[in-house]
């Protein structure tokens, strides 16, 4: 093994500016392992690093290894690690809880208040190795491929909020049909939703992707959304709604062609405040939630138990590799909006 890695580099305060450079391989302290990259892929959260936009403004310190979506097998072990052994077939949970707060000790570790995150506060998985903590790594099935592995940081997601809408035999509908709301369709017809409705915007690509992967409509959000869903429904509105697009008017919308007494859960994140009625929420009896990373580490079983059934299809989802040296190339295609997930399998 040698001294050295090649690794995407975050290298200035500025837009695009990663370079694909060698750098030191990181060593391990005691109760951390060094994990061999094997594929990673492109979260949303790398391409607002890329663009250097205001949250990453504010966030991010540079020079920077991006990165927490990963699979890969492990090279070394800190001293103090048990249970885990070299050549372990891996991923890890992305954020880093600090164990001790008050939300770590009530059952609520995925909002740590001073969470540390794989490849935003911390070098990630863009890289031919990375470090993390033991307590963080999950071994994977044998028989998971790596590129479906790679993909479990995201499936997380969706699968917290689907399991928080509690779906077999409900209708769902589902705004925003980026990777990780294509993955909640996926995870919906798996976990015995009675009809799953996938509303998109003008992204013609990503929705015929949802109808692949199981949506049983496929709807647009611009084109008489609320009138079409009611005729859906007989009038009733959907049970649930899962929430993963950002966009301002989706709220009000969920609001429209929700169901009394129905659910609304929200994992998309938004630029600006977001209005919408209040008190139709509350004269509908409306429940919202907010969602946020994945439970840890129930969630990472669900997503096991799911998996290992055969009945997840997200092989579809994932659209485009490129070679780590192809960086900028992978990030234009994310940003274009014309694909599912993009990875990087790593040589060797």
């Amino acid at each position: 093994m040698t001294s050295t890695m090649k690794a995407a580099v975050k290298s200035k305060a500025a837009p695009k500016s990663t370079e694909i450079r060698t750098v030191p391989i990181p060593s391990v302290g005691p109760t951390e392992v060094l994990i061999r990259v094997k594929v990673a892929s492109i979260c949303g959260t790398d391409v607002h690093i890329y663009d250097w936009d205001a949250w990453a403004q504010a966030r991010i310190k540079v020079p920077l290894i991006q990165g927490h979506e990963f699979s890969g097998y492990i090279e070394k072990v800190g001293s103090g690690v048990a249970g885990l052994k070299r050549g372990d077939y891996v991923s890890a949970e992305g954020h880093i809880a600090d164990g001790t707060c008050y939300m770590c000790r009530t059952g609520n570790a995925h909002v740590c208040k001073s969470v540390s995150i794989i490849g935003i506060d911390r070098d990630g998985a863009f890289a031919e190795y990375l470090k993390v903590p033991s307590s963080n790594v999950i071994v994977n099935d044998p028989d998971l491929p790596p590129e479906l592995a790679t993909m479990q940081d995201p499936l997380g997601n969706a699968v917290y909020t689907t399991t928080n809408a509690n779906v077999p035999g409900k209708t769902v509908a589902i705004f925003g049909l980026g990777p990780i709301g294509l993955m909640a369709v996926a995870v919906c017809r798996a976990m015995g939703a009675g009809r799953v409705l996938a509303i998109g915007h003008r992204n013609e690509y990503r929705m015929k992707l949802a109808k692949t992967v199981g949506a049983h409509v496929v709807l647009r959000s611009d084109k008489g959304l609320v009138d079409e869903v009611m005729d859906l429904t007989s009038g009733e509105g959907v049970d649930e709604v899962l929430e993963f697009s950002g966009s301002e008017q989706a709220l009000p919308q969920a609001l429209s062609i929700v169901r009394p007494a129905g659910g609304i859960h929200v994992l998309g994140l938004y630029a600006r405040p977001v209005t919408f009625d209040l008190s139709e929420m509350v004269t509908k009896g409306v429940s919202m939630y907010g969602i946020h990373g994945r439970l840890m580490y129930k969630t990472w079983y669900q997503m096991g138990g799911l998996l290992r059934s055969g009945n997840l299809n997200l092989r579809p989802i994932l659209t485009h590799k490129f070679p780590l040296d192809k960086y900028g190339e992978a990030m234009d295609v994310m940003r274009s909006g014309d694909c599912g997930k993009v990875a990087f399998p790593m040589e060797g």
